[in-house]
């Protein structure tokens, strides 16, 4: 036996010798030598990742944003940014009269989109947009809608949460003829090429309960995929599902709420403790004769108990009273604040919008986060939000419109392309300071950097219909005779009238040389 053990200690002690002469690896992140031996990563794809967890981490965001504070304000934060009140169509059809008809059709339809009947389309936004950072995806359903209900275009959508696409659902799709090459990964139903043909919805959330409104709530529907909307941030390629935005955060915040928490209740406790009585007899382990609970009132011979104005406190010879002293929280927010840090970054919003604190904030600091902030905003904005949600019910809304008369049959391939055309204008975000912000952009359309349309666009307003209103804003101040300070037509930029800086006698004449030819031993500089 003595053999074999010392026959083992050789072999262990040969293999670190050969692992000592192993040369290093070509990247040092690919080592697997003793500092990184723990490191081990999963190569698996994002698809299988999410369909092995995704469940998890839905309940997990969807409790955080319920009951941690920081995560319900980032949350707030990142609706109010992205979607504020509503991200609007504005129709680009190349004739007027029809643009002004599809935009003002779309204005009073608008209101009647949701299928629940509680908010706007605009509110549908802001419901999806939740669901995106609760559950890293929505989805939403188009639901066309018969002539007789009195809608102006007969079509709603239906704001669905992502548990009624089940995760772990992987089979064959059912009802094809013999030979059929469809296949459902994570609930949503692919065709041979790869494409999405359709979502394998539950007619109710799994987990209503006896809330359900139908018996058959746990079945699951097969929905085409032409009438789903599904939203999420594409964040590699191959994701068929959508990932939780918290999911770089979770743990941190969860033990992070935990850590806040003890240390309230440490403090809390430590300060409700008042102190103890120091007994002079050590024979007397009894309860103390002279205690009373509080709320027995106060006076002499109150050996403990609780202290109000007033209160005399009678011990016996050689006993002491001795108060607690608790603990010092210093350094508790400096240990906080780097952590919120690191959440906010995770997370994608700026630590002041995560937490509220503005201390030692100044207008650049604070303007440097934000645009940062922003160009991550519009990218969800435009390159997910709107491609994935509005546009897809803009055509659908667009041929609901053209089916029930509401909007002109297009004749050809061309016209109907004319009426699809839209953009889709985000919010205004306001400055800190506005004045330095409308200055650039003055200097801006002077100098043909950009157009008084494009300035409009980006405050989220019509140019057509803002040049409607100060047209009948100038007639109206000419039929009543006022003149107003903001009319550039009768006040000059620094106040005067626009008559007296119009007059040729008031003006300053500049001669300007005339420019003479270069002399004949000028040559050119190479």
């Amino acid at each position: 036996m003595a053999y074999f053990r010392q026959l083992g200690r050789a072999a262990r002690s040969f293999g670190r010798a050969l692992l000592a002469q192993a040369p290093s690896t070509a990247f040092e992140g690919a080592s697997a030598r003793k500092r990184l031996a723990a490191w081990q990563e999963t190569d698996a794809a994002i698809a299988s990742m999410l369909a092995a967890e995704g469940d998890q981490l839905v309940r997990r965001c969807r409790g955080l944003v319920r009951k941690n504070h920081w995560a319900r304000c980032a949350e707030d934060s990142f609706v109010a940014n992205a979607i504020g009140v509503g991200i609007k169509p504005q129709s680009l059809h190349p004739q007027e009269e029809l643009r002004k008809k599809v935009n003002l059709l779309w204005r009073d339809s608008c209101d009647e989109t949701d299928s629940a009947g509680v908010t706007d389309f605009y509110g549908q936004q802001a419901t999806a947009a939740r669901e995106v950072f609760q559950a890293g995806e929505v989805l939403g359903r188009f639901r066309p809608r018969r002539p007789s209900d009195g809608l102006l275009v007969p079509l709603q959508l239906q704001i669905i949460p992502a548990e009624h696409l089940p995760f772990m659902d992987t089979r064959p799709a059912p009802g094809q003829a013999a030979g059929g090459l469809n296949v459902i990964r994570s609930g949503i139903e692919f065709d041979a090429l790869g494409a999405r043909a359709a979502y394998w919805l539950y007619r109710e959330h799994p987990q209503l309960g006896v809330f359900a409104l139908s018996t058959q709530a746990n079945e699951q529907v097969r929905v085409p995929a032409d009438s789903v909307a599904h939203i999420f941030q594409v964040l590699r390629a191959g994701q068929y599902r959508g990932q939780p935005w918290l999911t770089p955060v979770m743990v941190t915040l969860y033990e992070l709420d935990q850590f806040v928490d003890a240390v309230l209740v440490r403090q809390k406790l430590a300060n409700m403790f008042l102190g103890w009585q120091r007994r002079a007899n050590l024979d007397d382990i009894g309860p103390l004769a002279n205690a009373i609970a509080p709320g027995e009132g106060t006076g002499a011979d109150v050996g403990f108990g609780e202290l109000t104005g007033g209160t005399v406190i009678d011990l016996d010879p050689g006993d002491t009273l001795e108060f607690n002293e608790p603990p010092d929280p210093s350094g508790f927010a400096e240990f906080l604040k780097p952590m919120l840090h690191a959440v906010a970054a995770g997370v994608g919003v700026t630590y002041e919008q995560l937490t509220g604190d503005l201390e030692g904030v100044n207008y650049s600091s604070i303007r440097a986060g934000l645009l940062e902030f922003r160009r991550r905003i519009e990218q969800f904005q435009f390159q997910t939000f709107a491609h994935q949600f509005c546009r897809p019910f803009w055509r659908r809304w667009i041929d609901a419109a053209v089916l029930a008369g509401a909007l002109p049959m297009p004749s050809g391939a061309q016209a109907w392309r004319d009426l699809y055309s839209v953009e889709w204008r985000t919010p205004k975000w306001e400055w800190v300071d506005p004045l330095k912000d409308v200055l650039a952009t003055k200097e801006e359309v002077r100098c043909g950097f950009t157009s008084r349309t494009a300035v409009i666009h980006e405050r989220g307003y019509d140019p057509e219909q803002v040049e409607a209103e100060i047209t009948a804003d100038n007639a109206r101040a000419d039929n009543a005779g006022n003149v107003y300070d903001s009319d550039p037509r009768k006040t000059a930029n620094n106040g005067a009238a626009a008559a007296q800086a119009a007059d040729p006698a008031t003006r300053e004449t500049i001669t300007v040389p005339a420019k003479q030819p270069p002399a004949a031993d000028q040559g050119v500089v190479q």
